[in-house]
């Protein structure tokens, strides 16, 4: 038997944030109707957040259960939204507060006193690239300066994110480039990208396929692009699955009816953290620095729906039973009148590899108490599986590992019903 692949802590820490928020905010956050890549000039004189209030963007999410945020320190179009030494094209060029502003620094600050975990954004090419810097080497020292400056400027970062879009054709010095982050902060977890720690899914609706292992000898990289990166070697690589509130990353005034109403990210969310990813929303605070107040009130429908839903399970961990090396049970309030449920939450003990590659969901029948019927099949479990059945009324729940890489563990199961 070949062993486990095993994630490392970081990564086990990673699985458990569960749910973070993005933000897509800079210079395109004041040119509506600017699209990737169209090239069209954006003078840094237009950036001028009049209300920036990162507060209220973390204190909204926070509510909602979030538990990490990035932000977009420099995207495509290369505007940084911190002061940096190697562009003119920043902050400080921008009216906003005399050109001494620094909105990395307010992110920073304002993840940190309301407890969540801090990613950075950066998006490795820009429009011109590296003709403008006359040759890959040049770019590449621009490249490393600014991420020294991100990763020596503002204290710890959890998290680096890099975007493979417009990278494509472009010969980074990856070796040197994962020196200086590797060196810079240690425990950094690093996205998709050279030297990777996590995976992006391959789209950005939201969603994970049901067979999700996290064993990968290769990556999807960038949507300008069906090709895979070849990896050094197979990798535990946990799966994030990124996602628009709207249909734009950043804010735009005339697509306020493309909201997604909470059932939608509600269904978004069971199928990226209900199949063992993380689940990263993007919210685009508007030209003030704000986030509009029907974004923020959809954001918080959504916690409100997520708390109903799986805030109070039926039956937690210490009811669950093993009965063999391939089967668990939970029991459901013994000796009381058998609840309804429509949804099992499994969770495998991943901190030696996944192992399970197929199982199966039975509930005992109400009449018969030596019966049960099978209500759901899934593939990988991972991190986390959310089995959605039609409601029966049940005392029992049992888990059966029909197809595993050798002994699958279980760290907990746990039953719910939602209407």
């Amino acid at each position: 038997m070949t062993e486990a692949l095993r994630p490392s802590e970081k990564q086990l820490r990673f699985m458990d944030w569960e749910f973070g928020a993005f933000f897509h905010f800079g210079i395109r956050s004041f040119f509506p109707g600017h699209r990737d890549w169209d090239n069209k000039p954006m003078p840094a004189g237009a950036f001028d957040p009049d209300q920036l209030d990162c507060g209220q963007w973390i204190r909204t999410v926070k509510e909602a259960g979030a538990a990490y945020a990035i932000l977009v320190c420099k995207h495509h179009d290369g505007f940084a939204n911190w002061p940096t030494r190697y562009s003119r094209y920043s902050v400080a060029s921008a009216p906003w507060k005399d050109g001494r502003g620094d909105v990395v620094r307010e992110f920073v600050n304002a993840c940190r006193a309301y407890g969540l975990k801090v990613g950075l954004y950066y998006s490795p090419a820009q429009w011109g690239g590296e003709a403008s810097f006359g040759d890959a080497k040049s770019y590449d020292d621009y490249f490393i300066g600014q991420i020294t400056e991100l990763l020596t400027g503002y204290g710890k970062i959890d998290y680096l994110w890099f975007d493979g879009c417009g990278s494509e054709k472009h010969e980074f010095d990856k070796p040197r480039i994962i020196k200086a982050i590797r060196s810079l902060q240690p425990d950094i977890l690093i996205f998709n990208m050279w030297d990777p720690d996590t995976r992006w899914i391959g789209n950005e609706d939201g969603y994970a396929p049901m067979n999700n292992p996290s064993a990968r000898t290769d990556l999807d990289f960038s949507v300008l692009t069906t090709e895979k990166e070849a990896l050094d070697r197979t990798r535990f690589l946990p799966a994030e699955c990124d996602c628009m509130l709207r249909d734009t990353w950043f804010d735009c005034a005339d697509n306020e009816d493309s909201i997604k109403p909470a059932e939608e990210l509600m269904g978004m969310y069971e199928m990226s953290v209900g199949r063992g990813a993380n689940f990263l929303l993007n919210i685009g605070p508007n030209r003030h620095g704000l986030l509009n107040e029907k974004d923020r009130q959809r954001v918080l429908e959504f916690g409100a729906l997520l708390k109903k839903r799986y805030g109070a399970p039926l039956a937690a961990f210490g009811d669950m039973s093993r009965e063999s090396e391939t089967q668990w049970t939970l029991s459901l309030r013994p000796g009381e009148a058998k609840p309804l449920v429509n949804r099992a939450v499994i969770r495998e003990d991943v901190s030696a590899g996944e192992r399970v590659r197929a199982f199966r969901v039975y509930a005992q029948l109400p009449g018969y108490s030596g019966e049960s019927i099978c209500v759901y099949q899934g593939q990988t479990m991972g991190h986390k599986a959310i089995c959605l059945f039609p409601a029966i009324r049940t005392g029992k729940i049992t888990v059966e590992i029909i197809q595993a890489d050798g002994k699958a563990k279980l760290r907990d199961i746990r039953a719910y019903f939602a209407e």
